[in-house]
């Protein structure tokens, strides 16, 4: 509360409130005294009072992530991804600064840095990872933070959809570099990618009980955006899975029984032996469905099968040609 007191002839405010050091100024006028009490107690109520630097000192960069990382990033399904993401930030030498000492110039060096090193899109995502656990920090743990760093930041603009297709012979390379593959799920995940679209998480964590072979479906309960999808199986599909029977039986009902990290590193082992280059495994989704196109797919088929939600997302994938859509004009 706003406390106003006549001191040698002036009028003194002081401001106290519970978690922030006491304010005080001095006005020759007391009305003057009066209106900013009231302006400083609006902001109080706010939260806008600066916070003690006492309390911010105590508290690092590097103490918000770890946090965050085990409370917040433990519960989301993208936790095998973000943890390393965080792991990362929790590297860098702005993560020893404390909550007092941090600022937006710090965050700045760290991403143009970081920006010559990696795409801007791993970039991006890292920054909006320290974003939010400086908003949750704030909001939900009460710790003063006086301005989230990344606010002033620009934002890096989203990078433009991937359009990798697989070639015909960087398939037969790769089915020929994968007879040396020791992750022995990795040849069927790639052709069961390939036949469904479905996402690596999404494959990985496949039941047998997901699956219903007398009507060609396969359930998904949890996936990216939250939306469980059943999908139809083609014959292809239905013979890989026919094949992983015995596996998802001594495995627990998993149809491909590894880890994603495992998964990730057998493909890099597997495309330096194939001599591909920039290829990465979730192309084979855009490989899928971009197929699923040239069968003869409409747009709600595909994204059934995909998951999209926004069918403007499943343009990229259709490759249509001005020429092809001219000879169908006549």
């Amino acid at each position: 509360m706003a406390a106003i007191r006549k001191r040698k002839g002036k009028y003194e405010v002081q401001i106290r409130r519970k978690g922030f050091s006491p304010i005080s100024r001095t006005f020759h006028n007391y009305a003057d005294a009066q209106e900013w009490a009231r302006h400083m107690e609006v902001q109080a109520d706010r939260g806008e009072l600066p916070s003690p630097i006492k309390k911010l000192d105590s508290y690092t960069v590097k103490d918000i992530l770890q946090r965050y990382k085990d409370e917040v990033s433990a519960k989301k399904r993208s936790y095998y991804s973000e943890k390393y993401a965080l792991d990362h930030l929790m590297q860098q030498s702005f993560a020893n600064k404390t909550l007092a000492e941090i600022t937006a110039t710090k965050i700045c060096d760290y991403r143009d840095a970081r920006l010559k090193v990696v795409k801007a899109g791993t970039v991006r995502r890292d920054l909006a990872i320290l974003r939010h656990a400086f908003d949750i920090a704030e909001r939900e743990w009460g710790i003063p933070i006086r301005e989230n760093p990344l606010k002033k930041l620009a934002r890096i603009k989203p990078q433009a959809g991937r359009k990798r297709r697989l070639a015909p012979e960087e398939y037969e390379a790769i089915k020929k570099a994968a007879i040396d593959c020791k992750n022995k799920c990795l040849p069927d995940l790639i052709d069961f990618a390939i036949a469904t679209g479905m996402r690596r998480g999404e494959m990985l964590r496949l039941k047998l009980s997901d699956i219903d072979f007398k009507a060609k479906t396969l359930h998904i309960p949890v996936t990216k955006n939250g939306h469980s999808r059943t999908i139809p199986l083609s014959g292809q599909a239905i013979e890989i899975l026919e094949g992983r029977r015995k596996y998802a039986d001594t495995n627990k009902g998993l149809v491909f029984p590894t880890s994603c990290n495992a998964v990730q590193l057998a493909w890099q082992r597997l495309i330096k032996r194939a001599d591909i280059k920039d290829l990465h495994f979730h192309d084979l989704r855009h490989e899928a469905i971009s197929r699923f196109f040239e069968r003869g797919l409409a747009v709600p088929e595909v994204a059934l099968i995909s998951g999209h939600r926004d069918f403007r997302m499943l343009f990229r994938y259709t490759h249509l040609k001005p020429e092809d859509i001219a000879e169908k004009l006549g």
